[in-house]
């Protein structure tokens, strides 16, 4: 994309976060590792309510971020916390929608700066894991749609939970310092950062207006991990009953042995046997 048709104006976009006003490009590793510790603070509360989305009256999605914000490559970030989550901006959320087992939560923008029809996708599904006993929710893709028909996917495979749970993460970003936990999936995501701060989501299993327990990214209890650990017990359990059986089988071979040389002891029978015929053979004159 040229320089004339570039989709965010270059100029400063500020955002007030936390009382202070800062950008996610100037931030040093010090200063993200204190944010960390601050979000996991009790106490530290979120600007806005989470977003929520209604299927049949009920919610079946909650989405809440500190901060949201992206950046086109070349260009200055802009900041879309307050237009997602501010209750007197009302994003559009009616292209969303929700299945047993799919969900979709689409976020419209409309024009913000040089961008036309900037809207942010999440593409969400439900899987039973036999291994963990349970089902788990997971955000397969973030999309960011801009101009009418130019789309930059992000593939978000590492962003799951128990569907008994909500997910959260410090941040879920493209950046690597951030974990990189969002992965371009095409050549024109790769011209896009994307970053969602303080991330929580929570879909399928929305029992009330409020999150479930967290499930952390920071935990490693995860379906791959849970199938690791069986499939490691289940190894272990055969390579523990295959050295029984190997150690009985050098007993029965060592056994055979011994008595085709005839190199083996008595029974207590025998010995009682042998002394009775010995002390019999004393007693002849």
């Amino acid at each position: 994309m040229g320089a004339a048709t570039s989709p965010v104006r270059d100029e400063v976009l500020r955002a007030q976060v936390d009382g202070q006003l800062r950008t996610e490009e100037s931030s040093t590793p010090d200063d993200i590792t204190k944010g960390r510790k601050l979000l996991q603070m009790p106490g530290a509360a979120l600007p806005f309510p989470p977003l929520k989305v209604l299927s049949n009256g009920r919610p079946c999605v909650m989405f809440q971020a500190r901060r949201l914000s992206l950046r086109y490559q070349g260009q200055k970030q802009v900041d879309l916390t307050e237009r997602a989550f501010s209750p007197q901006k009302s994003v559009d959320t009616s292209q969303s929608a929700c299945r047993r087992d799919r969900a979709t939560l689409v976020m419209r923008f409309g024009d913000v700066d040089d961008l036309r029809g900037l809207a942010i996708r999440l593409q969400l599904s439900n899987t039973f894991y036999e291994a963990s006993g349970q089902w788990w929710f997971s955000v397969d893709s973030v999309s960011v749609v801009y101009n009418a028909s130019q789309e930059a996917v992000f593939n978000a495979s590492d962003v799951y939970a128990p569907s008994s749970s909500s997910y959260h993460c410090a941040h879920v970003s493209s950046l690597d310092r951030h974990s990189a936990l969002l992965r371009p999936g095409s050549d024109n995501a790769r011209r896009w950062t994307l970053t969602f701060v303080d991330f929580q989501i929570q879909a399928f299993n929305v029992t009330s207006g409020r999150f479930s327990p967290v499930s952390d990214c920071a935990t490693f209890l995860t379906p791959a991990v849970l199938m690791g650990l069986v499939t490691s017990l289940i190894l272990l359990l055969v390579l523990a009953y295959a050295l029984h059986l190997l150690v009985h089988l050098n007993r029965m071979e060592d056994d055979g042995e011994r008595k085709a040389r005839g190199d083996f002891l008595p029974s207590p029978e025998q010995l009682e046997r042998c002394c009775a015929e010995n002390a019999a053979e004393k007693d002849l004159p």
